[in-house]
C-alpha cells in the first residue's frame, strides 16, 4: 500500500551513525537537528555509537515510525542506509536518507543534496517516489551487491580509511593495492532467465545503482529500476588487465572490455561448481557478511518509497 506524503506533521525517525563519513559527527547531528527545530518538525534521533548495535536501533526507529505513522531516515554513508533499509522496507513506510560517506550513490542516484542541512531541508515537503531494492537471500541492497574481489577490495578500503583517513584519494589507493595482489579464481554455477553458466571468475558484481552503472560504463543502467537488476561477471585476467580494466571504470568504458560479460536479469541463483561450499563473503551497499549458498539474487517484492527534494 502506497504510503501517505509526508507533511510536516509527519515524524522523523533519524538514525545517525555517529562514525559515518564525518569527521565531525556531533557537528553533523547539530545542524540536521537545528534544521528540523527552525522548521517546527516533529522527529527524534537514534544516535549509533557502536556499529554493532546499527542493526537494533535500526529496527526500533522502524518499529517507532510504524507505530507513530511517521516516516524513517538513514544519515549516514552506504552501509548506514543499507543496515536502515533492512530494517525498514518491511514496514512500507516512507524512507528518507541525510548522505554522509565518501561515494554517496544512494543520494546521489535520487537527486538528494550531499550537504547535511540541505538534505535535511529536502526532506520536508518532500516527494514519495517509488525505487526497487535488490535482495540477496534476505539481504537487502540498494546500490550493489558482489562477491569475490569486490568485497576484498572494500574490505582492504575500510582497513585504509581507519589509518589514514575518509576521502576518495585514500579509497583510491586503497583499490589499486588490491588490484596488484594475486587473486582467488571463484567456480561459479549461475542460473538466470532459464539459462545456466559455468563460469570462472575473481568477481562478480550485481548491481540495482543506475548512477553507478552508467558511471563505469554498463549499458544495463537502463534495465535497473524495471524489476531487472544488472549483473557483471569478470573473465580471468592478469594483474595488468585487471588495472586496465579499472582505468577503463574510471573512464565510463567497462562495458566495451572484451574480458566482461554483462546482462540484465530478473532473478539469479549462484551456486561453486563443486557444490561442497557451504557460504561465500558478500559485500552489500559497503558491508561484508558472510551469506548461506545459493545465493539468490531478485528484486525485492516490497517498493521503497524514497523522500526526495520536490521540483
Amino acid at each position: 500500500m502506497h504510503p501517505d506524503t509526508p507533511g510536516r506533521d509527519t515524524p522523523l525517525f533519524i538514525v545517525l551513525n555517529a562514525a559515518s563519513g564525518s569527521s565531525d559527527a556531533q557537528t553533523e547531528r547539530e545542524r540536521i537537528e537545528s534544521t528540523l527545530r527552525e522548521a517546527g518538525q516533529r522527529y527524534a534521533v537514534f544516535a549509533v555509537e557502536n556499529p554493532k548495535e546499527l542493526p537494533t536501533i535500526a529496527r526500533r526507529a522502524a518499529d517507532e515510525a510504524q507505530r507513530h505513522a511517521g516516516a524513517i531516515v538513514a544519515a549516514g554513508g552506504d552501509g548506514t542506509i543499507n543496515a536502515v533499509l533492512q530494517a525498514a522496507l518491511p514496514t512500507g513506510r516512507p524512507f528518507g536518507i541525510v548522505p554522509q560517506g565518501t561515494f554517496n550513490y544512494s543520494g546521489r542516484a535520487h537527486g538528494i543534496p550531499l550537504d547535511a542541512a540541505e538534505a535535511t531541508r529536502a526532506l520536508l515537503g518532500s516527494t514519495l517516489k517509488p525505487v526497487q531494492v535488490g535482495l540477496v537471500n534476505d539481504r537487502v541492497f540498494f546500490v550493489n551487491a558482489s562477491v569475490g574481489l569486490y568485497p576484498q577490495l572494500l574490505q582492504d578500503r575500510e582497513a585504509f580509511k581507519q589509518q589514514y583517513g575518509r576521502n576518495r584519494a585514500v579509497a583510491m589507493w586503497a583499490g589499486l593495492r588490491t588490484l596488484l595482489r594475486q587473486h582467488r579464481q571463484l567456480s561459479l554455477e549461475i542460473e538466470h532467465d532459464d539459462r545456466v553458466e559455468l563460469v570462472r571468475t575473481p568477481t562478480l558484481f550485481v548491481g540495482n545503482n543506475a548512477l553507478q552503472l552508467e558511471q563505469i560504463g554498463l549499458p544495463e543502467a537502463q534495465d535497473v529500476g524495471q524489476r531487472r537488476l544488472a549483473a557483471l561477471i569478470l573473465k580471468p585476467i592478469g594483474t595488468a588487465a585487471l588495472l586496465g580494466l579499472a582505468i577503463r571504470g574510471l573512464l565510463g568504458r567497462v562495458g566495451e572490455a572484451e574480458n566482461v560479460r554483462n546482462f540484465a536479469f530478473r532473478h539469479m541463483t549462484v551456486q561453486t561448481m563443486s557444490g561442497r561450499q557451504r557460504s561465500l563473503k558478500v559485500a552489500t551497499d559497503g558491508e561484508i557478511w558472510q551469506a548461506d549458498l545459493p545465493l539468490h539474487f531478485r528484486v525485492a517484492p516490497q517498493t521503497l518509497y524514497l523522500m526526495t527534494p520536490t521540483g
